[in-house]
């Protein structure tokens, strides 16, 4: 949550190694710089994937962060990253973020069959935002906009809610019919039985038809 991107490295007899601070090729951490003006929110980094996100082979660093906006660290094979990241952005050269909400939550996945990864995000707000990539597959990612997936959630329908928020999303094929499909988190706020509020979340399940 601080910015710093961690591993645990992977050993033949299923056990893990102790968790290492994931570094750039100039032998320091991977850290989104602080922009001017000054905005830790932009640091602040939300879940890490690693995907192909540039077309080359090599597996990237993809990052969401507080503000609601995407970097990506470009992988150079055998777990090494350039130090600085690349700001991700939309077709028109416009900054990618989730619309008038923050905390991105990116999940690179194949979302339409076509070949290339489009991206799945969820937000503070609890909604989730689907962005299709139109590039060729191998190419450089090219995104024309976000597009509202999921606005409202059966949370909303609980007795007693007052808050809901923070989705983060997860996609696979749950029911093995060859399409993608959707797991949704969130955190809601609901008054007990005895007048107190308390937190709490859930998950549900959308198949794709």
């Amino acid at each position: 949550m601080a910015g710093l991107f961690q591993v645990l490295y992977g050993r033949k007899d299923g056990t893990f190694s102790e968790v290492k601070v994931l570094n750039g090729t100039d032998g320091k951490p991977l850290l989104i710089p602080i922009p001017e003006p000054r905005n830790i929110a932009v640091v602040v980094c939300t879940r890490p994937s690693a995907a192909d996100w540039d077309g080359d082979g090599d597996l990237d660093i993809v990052t969401g962060n507080f503000e609601g906006t995407f970097f990506f660290f470009e992988g150079q094979g055998d777990g090494k990253f350039v130090p600085l990241p690349r700001q991700m952005t939309f077709k028109d050269g416009s900054q990618m973020k989730v619309p008038k909400d923050y905390h991105s939550d990116p999940f690179p996945i194949d979302w339409d069959g076509d070949g290339d990864l489009d991206l799945l995000s969820g937000s503070a707000e609890g909604k989730v935002f689907l962005a299709v990539n139109e590039a060729d597959k191998g190419k450089q990612a090219e995104f024309a906009s976000f597009e509202l997936l999921l606005e409202d959630n059966p949370t909303k329908a609980l007795e007693g809610i007052t808050d809901r928020e923070a989705t983060r999303v997860w996609a696979d094929d749950l029911n093995g019919d060859g399409k993608v499909d959707l797991l949704v988190g969130d955190r809601f706020s609901q008054t007990s039985a005895d007048g107190k509020r308390v937190t709490t979340g859930t998950v549900w399940k959308y198949l794709q038809k």
